[in-house]
């Protein structure tokens, strides 16, 4: 998808079912241990400046014309006057994730820390994992023709890093952290309970947040 498509809640479906209350984070289960990342994502700090998505292609190698993770711009309306509101796209880490159980080779799977990964070397590209995902955040690699999705830049988290799109985001929209952690940047920021998740009736469990969601028309 362009970075700069718009489109409407209503034909994506995104917006539908928004919870009216903070969700309950989602906590390993019995038997796991460390950190289970998460993302909070600021939207009245974003400004669609689409950083975070060069950052991804750039730090990535990704195909420019189908990148991770981009910001979708969309008109609503308030009050009946049009407004144009943005919302950053990338892969949710459910810890429930449809695309997981849907993929028959096992090449999607879910890390201990929670974030989901693709083993592309695993995939046939099938896309069945594509058409699960209830957040259209799957796509198929137009170079490669296997699966690809955000990983939060697992390789860099590993290196004790942030994601490139947190560190090149300039409005700072972009919190990354340990949801086990009470005193982690993104639990201090989940703290106010204004947390919000995309498509909670799916009932996936995801790992990214939004704040200002209810507020977007």
């Amino acid at each position: 998808m362009s970075t700069d498509q718009r489109f409407t809640p209503t034909r994506r479906g995104l917006f539908r079912g928004v919870s009216s209350a903070g969700p309950a984070l989602p906590r390993p289960a019995v038997g796991e241990a460390g950190p289970r990342w998460g993302m909070v994502i600021d939207l009245a700090r974003c400004t669609g400046c689409q950083a975070c998505t060069a950052a991804c292609v750039v730090e990535n190698g990704t195909d420019p014309a189908a990148p991770r993770s981009s910001v979708a711009v969309y008109e609503t309306g308030v009050d009946g006057l049009p407004r144009i509101a943005v919302l950053p796209r990338l892969c949710q880490h459910c810890a429930e994730a449809p695309c997981i159980a849907a993929c028959p080779v096992g090449a999607s799977r879910r890390r201990r820390d929670g974030i989901v990964v693709v083993e592309a070397a695993a995939c046939t590209g099938c896309g069945d994992c594509v058409r699960a995902c209830p957040y259209e955040s799957r796509r198929l690699d137009p170079r490669s023709g296997t699966a690809d999705a955000c990983d939060f830049c697992a390789h860099r988290v590993d290196a004790g890093l942030l994601p490139a799109c947190v560190e090149m985001c300039p409005g700072g929209a972009l919190v990354f952290g340990d949801l086990n952690d009470p005193m982690s940047a993104a639990n201090r920021r989940l703290a106010t309970g204004q947390g919000r998740t995309l498509r909670p009736e799916a009932d996936t469990l995801p790992l990214v947040f939004y704040l200002g969601l209810g507020s977007t028309g």
